[in-house]
């Protein structure tokens, strides 16, 4: 197998199993749409909740002390929330799913605030998580690609039931699954070596709390912008770094 070969098999997963959701979506009601959407969130909750526990990693612990690692998450969401509200990430990954569904669609209206929806959480919840993380860096590292492969099985069972209620937004989501796992795939490659383990014990238990975010717009809780959150993931190892140098 080439390296990239996880990526390409979740793209297509993704585009695979958005396909056949829109092919069935049209014959489930809202209330069937509806419940899937709020089984996805439940589940994405409890995968968000399981990446969240990482914070109590003795890893982490053992490298910035047992008080430190709550404040690392804490730190990292509220700098990097501040970063992503100034660049505006959330206000930018709409407006790109709005162009997209200008092009994918006929450019009807009324389906833009759905295909737009479609695509940010589709996005968010395939491209967010230990998963992607750890399978892209895996990958690029030469050590196989069988973490991209069980997420790329799991996104394609997602994908379906997602198209089923939103649309044809959540194609468009292979183009996010492609560029940031292949991001990732490259840096894997370039650094030649794993995060150590208390880095990334903070930027899963980050991650997961972002993950938390997204659970709670597909239930209807809470809009969250999610998006913009998304710099902590990049803060999160920054500052276990530094409190391991000054401590």
């Amino acid at each position: 197998m080439f390296v990239g070969f996880g990526t390409v098999t979740n793209v297509l997963t993704v585009v695979v199993g958005s396909g056949i959701g829109l092919l069935i979506g049209h014959r489930l009601g809202v209330r069937v749409r509806t419940t899937v959407t709020s089984a996805l969130g439940l589940v994405t909750l409890l995968i968000a909740a399981q990446s969240a526990f990482a914070v109590s990693d003795t890893a982490l612990a053992d490298a910035v002390g047992d008080s430190a690692p709550l404040l690392i998450v804490l730190g990292s969401l509220v700098i990097g929330g501040i970063i992503g509200s100034l660049l505006r990430l959330e206000d930018r990954i709409e407006s790109l799913g709005g162009w997209l569904q200008r092009r994918l669609t006929r450019g009807e209206e009324d389906g833009r605030d759905r295909f737009v929806e479609g695509f940010v959480i589709s996005s968010l919840v395939f491209c967010i998580g230990p998963l992607t993380i750890l399978g892209s860096l895996n990958e690029g590292l030469g050590n196989g690609a069988d973490q991209l492969l069980l997420k790329a099985t799991l996104d394609g069972f997602a994908a379906l039931a997602f198209a089923a209620s939103f649309g044809i937004g959540v194609m468009a989501s292979a183009i996010s699954v492609g560029v940031i796992q292949g991001s990732l795939t490259l840096l894997g490659a370039a650094l030649g070596s794993f995060l150590p383990d208390a880095h990334l014990a903070a930027l899963t238990a980050t991650g997961g709390l972002i993950l938390i975010g997204v659970a709670l717009r597909l239930l209807d809780l809470k809009a969250i912008a999610v998006a913009d959150l998304l710099p902590a993931l990049i803060v999160a190892p920054l500052l276990c770094q530094l409190v391991i140098a000054v401590r």
